[in-house]
């Protein structure tokens, strides 16, 4: 079901005006399902004790690890059931207005896609393996959500701010590259962490990158990579704090504010950061 490229300008024949598609999960191969089980195992061994607890229990309750890749109906009931959250299908990489429409409404896009078996490290597009088993567990959490429906009215509202990097900001250190301090020590809860092999083990354990206290306006400014390990985590107390920040704060001044201040470059510390771990940035030096 694999094809080259997965970001598109308009939607494909066959395609719903809001971009939404058939899983057509019929259609997957043996060997489909096979890599995402080969997925599954290698990170269900290794993220105990490194996942958050709400993750975990969301990978439970909802039953992910049932072999093969997942039936979104199946999945969208458990979920429905647990937070209002379905999951509906994609051909790829959608437009910012249709993300935040869906995600607004408590519909969570996922690729219907699947990496192919030399990609198990890698992929630079969102496969169903990183959409399903990294971010939908954590749908199953009330509070997180929540937040994520707040999110997705904040990036509708951000789209006539001309804000969206802002904003884009606050969901990759969060939603995708997001740590909790839990009472036995940090955790991850990231998508983009808790389904990568490598990165669920440099996030805690590597010495190169920033661990960081959570702060709105600090995350808004700060830079990513999109192609390789972070050197900035953000860390966060709690989801409950998160979306309390998230909804009590008037975005409209704070974007302005922004836009009157450079950004920060990943990896740099900078006055008034709660530093947790300052980085080595040995990694980052490998790289340069």
């Amino acid at each position: 079901m694999a094809t080259d490229t997965h970001v598109l300008d308009s939607p494909p024949p066959g395609a719903s005006p809001d971009w939404t598609i058939p899983q057509d999960w019929s259609h997957y191969t043996a060997q489909e399902h096979a890599t995402w089980d080969t997925l599954f195992a290698r990170q269900a061994k290794l993220l105990p004790g490194r996942a958050s607890e709400a993750y975990l229990r969301g990978l439970d309750v909802l039953k992910l690890s049932k072999p093969g890749i997942p039936d979104f109906e199946e999945l969208s009931d458990r979920l429905m059931a647990l937070t209002g959250w379905q999951v509906v299908a994609v051909p790829g990489l959608v437009p910012d207005d249709v993300f935040f429409d869906h995600m607004a409404n408590r519909r969570f896009v996922a690729g219907n896609f699947i990496r192919r078996p030399d990609q198990l490290d890698y992929l630079q597009e969102p496969d169903v393996f990183h959409d399903v088993f990294g971010h939908v567990p954590m749908l199953a959490d009330p509070v997180f959500a929540d937040y994520l429906e707040a999110y997705g009215k904040g990036g509708q509202r951000a789209m006539g701010m001309e804000a969206l990097k802002y904003l884009g900001r606050l969901y990759w250190y969060t939603v995708e590259f997001g740590l909790i301090a839990e009472p036995e020590g940090l955790r991850i809860y990231g998508s983009g962490i808790v389904s990568s092999y490598a990165e669920s083990r440099f996030a805690l354990d590597d010495p190169s990158p920033n661990r960081i206290g959570f702060d709105l306006a600090r995350v808004m400014r700060t830079e990513y990579r999109i192609d390789d390990f972070q050197q900035n985590y953000f860390v966060i107390p709690s989801f409950d704090e998160l979306l309390r920040v998230t909804v009590e704060t008037d975005f409209a001044p704070l974007y302005d504010e922004q836009k009157a201040q450079p950004d920060i470059p990943v990896a740099e510390i900078v006055t008034g950061d709660d530093v947790i771990t300052h980085g080595t940035q040995d990694y980052a030096r490998s790289k340069a």
